[in-house]
């Protein structure tokens, strides 16, 4: 059956079929992935229910539809976050940006998450850090949901605001240790090639507002300028293709110590900068 499925998906183009079939019969069977494994080594087989369930499931894959909205649920650093229709789906190179925000943060620490989306990274950083005051913003009202969905369900004290990125939190003017930001970047006229990514993730949580995608990226970064103290910290995500240009644009804008990280894969994927004296 696995086996079968996985073929299907793999004519499909998906990238992970093996993968992507397990997942997809654990939740039809309400069973773990381990917990799949194990019965098809012992020659249990779902019951026919199941199997109707599965097969539909592996239908809509094949159709590219992403694996997250089928499961409803998306993995980030160990926790399990609710996503659906209407919300930017979090990827595992984004795992990296908690990682660098967690780099030297100071006990109490307080960190805000511009362009929030899921809630994926202020939730990781409070689950990691219990001690840290962590805000976020999301300016569309349907991920906005699944934020707030997020932080009720894993019972995480996170400050959530419904708005723009570009304006939020004026009460934490120059009070904030770490703003971090996954904002949109794509540069416009540049379409995505997977489907999961070009047909169902939002636009608005896409696009960066211009040709080279920068336009948003660079507005974020000058509230975050004056969210921060002088040596405040900023995160950010950014296209591999942008792993030179927003690094620059952010040391003409004053910016200090601007450094590029790069992802698991190797690609150039954020940045981190030090707030400086101008303004």
């Amino acid at each position: 059956m696995i086996r079968t499925a996985a073929a299907r998906l793999a004519e499909a183009g998906v990238g992970s079929p093996e993968h992507d079939a397990l997942a997809l019969l654990a939740h039809a069977w309400g069973r773990s992935v381990s917990d799949v494994r194990h019965a098809m080594v012992m020659g249990r087989e779902p019951e026919p229910e199941v199997v109707e369930r599965f097969t539909d499931m592996v239908d809509q894959r094949a159709d590219r539809v992403p694996l997250q909205h089928l499961t409803g649920v998306a993995g980030f650093r160990g926790l399990e976050l609710a996503v659906g229709p209407g919300v930017f789906v979090p990827r595992p190179e984004t795992e990296l940006l908690v990682d660098l925000v967690l780099d030297g943060l100071a006990p109490g620490a307080l960190v805000v998450d511009l362009c929030t989306g899921s809630g994926a990274v202020p939730l990781a950083v409070k689950h990691e850090r219990p001690d840290v005051e962590a805000y976020a913003v999301e300016l569309d009202p349907l991920a906005f949901a699944w934020a707030e969905r997020n932080r009720e369900r894993l019972g995480l004290d996170v400050e959530m605001r419904c708005g723009a990125a570009q304006s939020a939190f004026p009460e934490l003017d120059t009070m904030v240790d770490v703003v971090v930001s996954n904002p949109p970047y794509i540069p416009v006229g540049m379409e995505p090639v997977d489907p999961e990514v070009r047909d169902h993730d939002p636009e608005v949580a896409l696009y960066g507002g211009s040709e080279d995608g920068l336009r948003i990226p660079l507005e974020v970064a000058a509230r975050a300028w004056q969210l921060l103290p002088p040596g405040g910290r900023l995160v950010m995500e950014h296209a591999d293709v942008q792993g030179d240009s927003l690094p620059s644009a952010l040391r003409r804008a004053g910016w200090r110590d601007v450094a590029d990280h790069r992802d698991l894969t190797g690609r150039p994927r954020a940045v981190t900068a030090r707030r400086g004296q101008r303004g």
